[in-house]
């Protein structure tokens, strides 16, 4: 049987969501999929940037029956000039999630100065350009939200990736830079910190029962956490409701502490 990566979870709907221009990066599958899936469902004109051909134009094929059918646009993110053609293409937005990261593992004595850099264009500089890309729009509608994305594995210390936690170890610096920047112009900034959330990537490479167990003996809540479980508190941050959350990290991780 087929394993489910996006358990259905009672999700709110937010009426100030409706109709909202919002661009999510790495949208074409996982997590950034999900998102796609669950700003598309509340009524919003989203359009999703990846490499992921394949993955994306199937995910955008899949919603196209929806009132508001999401867009793909492909995009090398490590290219900044395409960011920025990309961006100046897409017109104003509204609601920016800076989703796109790769969690590859690497050895400290196996990183070069060449793979440095690709990782720190990969995992952090994007969110960065992809913000000061959409701000012009935000402070012109007098209103935005940027979401970065973050990770739990800095706050945890986890092997093999310290490349990747220093890049979203400095996206919670750069989030709260932002806030206090944008807030004048009343654009909130936050970061979403996903725990060990199963999805297809991470279950086909890292998953074996040793480390399911680990994940689950490091949370407070013995319950896998679901890309559903990240959509839900994504909408929360975009939506009105939070009209006075801004430069905060936001966890969505069963409370995992470690094993």
């Amino acid at each position: 049987m087929e394993k489910q990566f996006n358990t259905p979870r009672e999700q709110a709907i937010y009426p100030s969501l409706a109709g909202k221009r919002v661009v999510v990066t790495g949208g074409g599958s996982g997590i950034g999929g999900g998102m796609v899936e669950a700003f598309a469902r509340q009524g919003a004109l989203v359009t999703f940037l990846d490499i992921a051909e394949a993955d994306s134009r199937a995910l955008q094929a899949s919603l196209a029956a929806l009132a508001t059918p999401p867009v793909f646009v492909p995009c090398d993110l490590t290219d900044l000039d395409k960011v920025a053609a990309v961006f100046a293409a897409i017109g104003p937005v509204d609601i920016l999630v800076n989703n796109a990261a790769n969690d590859d593992r690497h050895g400290v004595a196996d990183v070069t100065p060449a793979y440095w850099e690709n990782r720190m264009a990969v995992n952090l500089r994007h969110q960065y350009f992809c913000a000061q890309a959409v701000v012009p729009g935000m402070q012109a509608a007098g209103a935005g939200v940027i979401l970065n994305f973050g990770s739990i594995s800095w706050h945890l210390a986890l092997p093999d990736l310290t490349l990747y936690m220093t890049a979203k170890a400095a996206i919670e610096g750069m989030t709260r830079g932002l806030a206090r920047d944008l807030g004048r112009h009343n654009i909130r900034v936050n970061t979403i910190v996903p725990g060990g959330i199963r999805t297809p990537r991470q279950e086909a490479l890292w998953h074996t029962p040793e480390e399911e167990a680990r994940i689950l003996a490091g949370q407070c809540l013995p319950r896998r956490v679901e890309i559903a479980d990240v959509a839900a508190l994504a909408l929360f941050l975009a939506s009105d409701s939070a009209a006075r959350c801004s430069g905060r990290e936001y966890y969505v991780d069963a409370g995992w502490y470690g094993a």
